[in-house]
């Protein structure tokens, strides 16, 4: 996963092609001169693999920061307020999750139109729910601990006893759960662009790409590169979420 975001960081200083140029002859199988062959336009596809990693992390960066900014505060406020708030917010959460969420993200994407900016926002509405819910747990949870009750009684205020006495406390499972998301976050943008919803020719991006590689079935290699680029990314977001479970769970001590 390290070694994705420094080939993000740093790929526009040694790329062997540009990412959207002629590099050489169409459909051509791997070898020497273009390690993952070349595309149906003549595109390096290594080339063109390692740059759409400046595309998923970012959007995927972006959905995660965007459901967990709205998601725990919504969230927050349901579980320590109550009554009407928390109503109107679990409603809500329940009617965004009554959709499957590729469908959900494929509907508002088509609404918008095409493009990345689009996709994210799709996918900010499809996730916020799940980080609602997750902080309002910890909130119901935590209100009524010892620490929480001698706040409230010594005079302290609301905003001051959810600030100060509970959210600190709500974050390891925040943490946790984001970086399991992460991957799959990158997954859906993969898919959105795979059925033409997310990134707009010529981007790099790993989904398009794939897409591109089903029509070329026999070529094999135009899809491959992405691929597995998008298998090792998901599968190093979650081994890194299961090792910050282990360390932020007291209970696995």
């Amino acid at each position: 996963m390290l070694t994705w975001v420094v080939i993000g960081l740093s790929i526009p200083l040694w790329a062997p092609y540009d990412p959207t140029m002629l590099a050489g002859p169409r459909l051509q199988p791997p070898g020497s001169e273009h390690w993952l062959g070349t595309d149906a336009l003549g595109r390096d596809v290594f080339t063109r693999t390692l740059y759409g990693v400046r595309h998923s992390l970012p959007i995927a960066a972006a959905v995660i920061f965007g459901a967990i900014v709205i998601g725990c505060t919504l969230g927050a406020i349901a579980g320590f307020v109550g009554g009407i708030a928390d109503e109107f917010v679990m409603r809500s959460v329940d009617v965004t999750q009554s959709f499957p969420p590729i469908l959900l993200a494929m509907a508002v994407t088509a609404s918008l139109g095409p493009g990345l900016g689009n996709a994210a926002i799709a996918m900010v509405i499809v996730w916020w729910p799940i980080y609602a819910r997750l902080m309002r747990a910890q909130v119901l949870g935590l209100r009524e601990r010892e620490h929480v009750e001698a706040a409230v009684a010594s005079g302290a205020g609301p905003g001051r006893v959810l600030g100060k006495h509970i959210l600190p406390l709500t974050w390891s499972p925040i943490i946790v759960n984001s970086t399991m998301d992460f991957g799959q976050v990158i997954l859906l943008a993969a898919s959105l662009s795979f059925i033409g919803l997310g990134a707009v020719p010529p981007t790099p991006e790993w989904g398009q790409m794939i897409s591109d590689g089903a029509l070329h079935f026999y070529r094999w290699w135009i899809a491959a590169g992405p691929g597995l680029a998008i298998l090792s990314i998901v599968l190093g977001f979650n081994f890194l979420g299961d090792g910050l479970r282990d360390i932020l769970d007291p209970r696995s001590k």
